[in-house]
């Protein structure tokens, strides 16, 4: 019997799927809405590969399901299209970014349509597209009207290769994430968005996002990183200043023997300036201001400082203390300085000891340490305070409060929250992204531009080569501009915005992408907002999901949605690996590693429905898995098993007895399917299909069940499998002699009393090893089940010689005696 021509039935249902439009949903209405998201993709490469298409097969075989359970399903995509890699790809490649970019599109439409994934194409957006891109420039412009935007000038992480600026989540290691070339600091004027505005409230949300992963929660919560402490003044008399230091443990103000400021502090320069050192000093300083960030805050950093020669007054103990630099102190996080407490913060320890400057000790344990000079490590929260008002607290939250009320009474300090989160720097000196919408006039100064002039077109015409400076400030027509408010002679701001401005709204444009008048529809937004289902990669748990979350909230307080949560459920799908001769290690797949495996060799020989069985049934679709091109073979044979026993349907017997081990095996494998599609186990609903198919395989062979029961369990089976494997499903329902779409048949339901078993299988094992199976009734008392058990001739046959220490019993599925040698 020959196997099916999965080229034809892919070729024509792929057709038949695009020419029905299948996937297009009127918004209008939203009766049982399931707005279903994956992350839009990056077309800067040519095409995809198997390792991408884990993401999407995942999110089409979701959509089915939701569909066919009688959701309003909506899964539309786009593409993340502006950015620096398409820009690099481009120019390596010697062609313009939007050609470059918009073919990508062209290919990678086709590999999802080969895939047999849906979308609802009609909402397609782009962003690097005017009529999409014109709506960053409006947020922007309300932003900026509402002081949560601004430019300042800021030492920044600067790639001498890819020439732009770099978020420091960009820089891996002090290198460019993109190209590997070691980062530089700059002082460049920027553009920032003042997320930190909102970093209580987007503390906060997180809370209310059940249907998010704890480890994502994590990551965002450690990036905003909120800590309660107090801010503590110490004066320094020789300047007439004070230095406010934040602090988290302003109980250990007594312990604190020296201030560290921040290379970048403002009282750094003053200080250098009275040194007898002073250019040697101003050197140091200089090498350390240029050092990235990242690399500054590296735990494997060496601690490097330089004694200032200035001195302030520790407010609790009146003493003179001396004030350093440091590498480790960072201008944006507190006030860039701290008290530095050696004998109860490590850091603080290891950089005394190595510049030998003094330790003192506020709490003390009695088999421990008296004297700081004694300690050989720091001792952050153990022991009592030894001496003074507050002798006998410990160490915690309620001592930390006894000593904020204490500096408030006495004027040195206040309590006080800070964060870790740092304002958003959107400003890219590159082309391919959204013209910042604002030019600068001589007599105006900085002047937005008005929204009836949106979009600021970035040009076509530019000259970009990869070399030194921003391309579009050599773009004369561009930068030439008038001010909109006085009509003289103004030049534009030639940087372009983060692509995560692009990501941070995007599901909401979908709703009524072709609106020409507003940025979209609010009624859409709320009747389908929030997005039910976000799915898409835990690389993107801070950047991209923080900015959409602030965005959200940004948008919720303008009044244009009703919910500050744009994603309230997020899955995020596990990489899949392949060794990499490269390396000869099994590593995430890269063209640059060059362990990628293209689908179209897959799909030419076995179908796209073998990929895609394949990849679902890899393993739990959160998990890291390894891809094996032999491994296909098994999901191949799965199918084509599935399409044999299709055609040898109508051998069963018209009439016979009724088969209950198929019915119960059908109502099991829906109610296991159902279960499991619920939880994202696609790999374990492939398994109970399998084990389904071999019940039913054995009915069709055996002829031990009517024609009518055959038939039944088989439509039930590809209604099951449809998620998986659309095409042949789609094609054997046809044949059945169903009119409608698989998409359009009701998901099946089980009858939790053809889930009973008349008869089990035990399987019965003695010290672990599997050494017989019995048939017993269903429902048996423990009792009668140990006993017809223990008088299995096989049993007593491995037990002869051997004493019974216990029985184990799991209830209808296995019996474990637990044995040892006899005695005498």
């Amino acid at each position: 019997m020959s196997g099916f021509d999965h080229r034809a039935i892919e070729a024509k249902w792929q057709e038949r799927w695009e020419r029905q439009r299948v996937a297009e949903v009127d918004v209008r209405a939203a009766k049982a809405k399931y707005y279903m998201l994956m992350m839009f993709p990056y077309p800067s490469g040519d095409r995809l590969h198997v390792g991408h298409g884990r993401n999407y097969i995942l999110g089409d075989a979701l959509y089915r399901y939701q569909r066919m359970r009688g959701r309003r399903a909506l899964n539309p995509m786009g593409w993340d299209a502006f950015g620096l890699p398409a820009e690099n790809a481009a120019i390596q490649r010697g062609v313009h970014p939007r050609d470059w970019t918009l073919e990508n599109i062209r290919v990678m439409k086709q590999q999802f349509r080969r895939w047999g994934i849906l979308y609802d194409w009609s909402k397609e957006i782009t962003s690097c597209q005017p009529e999409y891109y014109r709506w960053n420039q409006w947020i922007f412009l309300r932003l900026l009207e509402k002081g949560l935007a601004y430019r300042k000038r800021a030492a920044v992480n600067w790639c001498p290769s890819c020439h732009t600026v770099l978020a420091n989540e960009q820089v891996t290691e002090g290198s460019c994430e993109r190209c590997g070339t070691a980062v530089e600091q700059r002082d460049l004027e920027q553009w920032f968005l003042r997320i930190t505005a909102y970093a209580e409230r987007l503390l906060a949300g997180l809370d209310e996002l059940p249907g998010w992963p704890e480890k994502v929660k994590l990551m965002q919560r450690n990036w905003i990183g909120r800590s309660t402490g107090a801010e503590i003044s110490f004066p320094v008399p020789a300047l007439d200043e004070t230095i406010p230091v934040f602090t988290t443990r302003p109980d250990t103000l007594h312990g604190a023997t020296f201030l560290v400021l921040a290379p970048e502090h403002p009282l750094v320069a003053r200080l250098i300036a009275a040194h007898p050192e002073s250019t040697a000093l101003a050197e140091w300083v200089s090498r350390v201001k240029n050092t990235p960030r990242i690399q500054r805050e590296g735990a494997d950093t060496p601690k490097e400082g330089r004694d200032l020669g200035g001195a302030a007054i520790n407010p609790a103990t009146g003493e003179r203390i001396p004030i350093w630099t440091a590498n480790y102190v960072l201008p944006d996080y507190g006030t860039g300085a701290i008290m530095a407490v050696p004998a109860h913060d490590q850091r603080d320890f290891d950089f005394a000891r190595a510049y030998d400057l003094p330790v003192r000790l506020v709490y003390v344990t009695d088999d421990g340490p008296q004297e700081g000079e004694a300690l050989t490590a720091a001792i952050p929260d153990e022991g009592t305070i030894r001496e003074g008002e507050f002798s006998g607290l410990a160490p915690g939250p309620d001592t930390v409060a006894r000593f904020v009320a204490w500096l408030e009474a006495n004027g040195w300090g206040r309590g006080q929250v800070t964060y870790r989160l740092r304002d958003w720097l959107i400003s890219r000196q590159r082309y391919w992204g959204t013209p910042i919408p604002v030019v600068y006039c001589d007599a105006c100064g900085l002047v937005p531009v008005p929204d009836e002039q949106l979009p600021v077109l970035l040009p076509y015409d530019v000259e970009f080569s990869g070399r030194e400076g921003n391309p579009l400030a050599r773009h004369e027509a561009f930068v030439a501009t008038t001010c909109p408010r006085c009509g003289k002679p103004a030049r534009r701001e030639t940087d372009t915005m983060d692509t995560f401005v692009d990501s941070s709204w995007y599901y909401l444009r979908y709703l009524s992408p072709r609106d020409s008048q507003k940025i979209f529809d609010r009624e859409a937004a709320n009747r389908w907002g929030p997005v039910d289902q976000y799915i898409g990669g835990i690389e993107h748990a801070i950047l991209h999901l923080l900015y959409a979350r602030f965005v959200c909230r940004v948008l919720h307080d303008f009044g244009l949605v009703d919910f500050e949560e744009p994603f309230p459920n997020l899955f995020n799908q596990g990489m899949i690996t392949r060794f990499a001769e490269q390396t000869g290690r099994v590593e995430k797949m890269s063209k640059s590693r060059g362990n990628t495996v293209s689908p179209d060799p897959i799909i030419d020989e076995m179908g796209a429905d073998t990929e895609r069985v394949y990849t679902l049934f890899l393993g739990p679709p959160e998990a890291e898995v390894e891809w094996s091109d032999e491994a296909l073979a098994g999901p191949n044979r799965f199918l084509q098993r599935l399409w044999r026993i299709a055609e040898r349907i109508d051998e069963a017997p018209p009439t016979g007895v009724a088969d209950p081990e198929l019915e119960r095996a059908r109502h099991e494998a829906i109610q296991r399917v159902t279960r499991d599609l619920d939880r994202f186990k696609f790999n374990t609903a492939v398994s109970a299909l399998m084990e389904f198919l071999n019940v039913l395989s054995r009915a069709v062979e055996e002829r031990s069940a009517s024609k009518l029961a055959c038939e039944q369990a088989l439509e039930t089976f590809v209604q099951l499998l449809h998620p998986f494997a659309p095409h042949l499903t789609e094609e054997i329902w046809e044949r059945r002699g169903h009119g409608e779409s698989l998409l359009e048949s009701d998901w099946p339901t089980w009858d939790e009393s053809r889930l009973k078993r008349e008869r089990l299988t035990i399987v019965v094992q003695i010290d672990g090893k599997l050494r017989d199976r019995v048939e017993v009734d269903a429902g048996i008392p423990e009792k009668a089940l140990r006993e017809t058990v223990l008088a299995s001739p096989k049993v007593q046959e491995h037990l002869a010689g051997r004493e019974i220490v216990r029985v184990v019993v799991v209830p209808g599925r296995l019996v474990n005696i637990v044995s040892r040698e006899g005695g005498s």
